[in-house]
């Protein structure tokens, strides 16, 4: 049985409807990815799950039970690091700590939980004094002190510089490792392709797909471009008559050539054998964001419409 079933989920506030229809389930032990711009409906979403907003249609089982209906005994099993969160300045980190292990009955280690997430030195420092990296370490700290079966991260890596970012990602694959099957909602491509089993892809408070980022990749074809400039006079008919290349077209000084994997190597190989020099070498492959504007029309990142060429213009 699925840990999370989510069937024709609706919320509105208002007039606006913030969930219009979404429906997904989540395997025990994997990390599955809630994917979508700003304001698609994801936070309202996983808030549903977690029974802090009552869905206004469809139905919601985490682990069997009815969020709303059996919150309490849903927020011992279910650990939830929120979008964004404050804890009073002064508060310590091991302070903090004890306070929430006293919610829960099945309380985690504290030294081994500082340990686990790198807090071990931060221990007796106050909330503000914190980095942002740091800050949002504890806030999983949090998250998982009550030892919960699942853990639902929200936004994790927001305003995280890159290496904050990517440690952080370590950290998620710590936490499953740990038995945990992670909810991790987030509108960051690169996060979604590096952790997620599969995903579930939001727009406009509806699914547009459900698939793993392998799958989601697929949709939109395996085709790789490779861009240079060619510094000695160079004969396009012979890229073109590669069994690897797809197509050859230039634009100005710039040669772009397209074809499956390895169709860069092929074009290497072409262009050594005849002694022809190049610059400005680049290779791009199908990213998680071409899929999304695929489906949706818009990127993620930014929630702004897209033509689906932009890529090439």
């Amino acid at each position: 049985m699925p840990v999370i079933e989510v069937e024709h989920l609706h919320k509105r506030y208002g007039d606006k409807i913030a969930v219009e229809d979404v429906s997904f389930t989540v395997e025990q032990g994997e990390i599955f990815g809630v994917l979508g711009p700003n304001g698609a409906g994801k936070t309202t979403t996983v808030e549903c799950v977690q029974g802090l907003r009552r869905a206004d249609g469809g139905q919601v089982r985490v682990l069997g039970l009815d969020p709303v209906r059996d919150r309490a005994e849903v927020r011992q099993r279910v650990g939830a690091q929120l979008q964004e969160s404050q804890l009073p300045d002064k508060l310590r980190v091991r302070e903090a700590l004890d306070l929430y292990r006293s919610f829960y009955r099945n309380k985690a280690d504290i030294d081994e939980l500082l340990a686990d997430l790198g807090l071990t030195s931060q221990r007796d420092t106050a909330f503000h004094k914190l980095s942002g990296g740091q800050k949002q370490r504890l806030s999983v700290a949090l998250a998982l002190v009550g030892q919960p079966e699942i853990a639902i991260l929200d936004e994790l890596t927001t305003g995280l510089d890159p290496q904050g970012r990517r440690d952080t990602w370590d950290l998620v694959d710590r936490i499953r490792d740990r038995g945990v099957t992670v909810v991790l909602v987030t509108h960051f491509m690169e996060e979604a392709e590096r952790l997620c089993d599969r995903l579930a892809v939001i727009d406009a408070g509806r699914v547009v797909a459900i698939d793993s980022p392998s799958g989601l990749l697929a949709r939109v074809g395996s085709a790789h471009q490779v861009h240079f400039r060619p510094l000695d006079p160079l004969d396009e008919a012979v890229l073109d008559a590669l069994p690897e290349v797809t197509g050859v077209r230039r634009n100005g000084d710039e040669v772009t050539v397209t074809g499956p994997e390895g169709v860069a190597q092929a074009v290497l190989s072409a262009l050594a054998d005849r002694k022809v020099r190049y610059g400005g070498l680049r290779v791009e492959q199908p990213t998680l964001d071409d899929a999304f504007v695929s489906l949706t029309g818009r990127s993620a990142q930014t929630g702004a419409t897209r033509t689906i060429d932009e890529r090439s213009s």
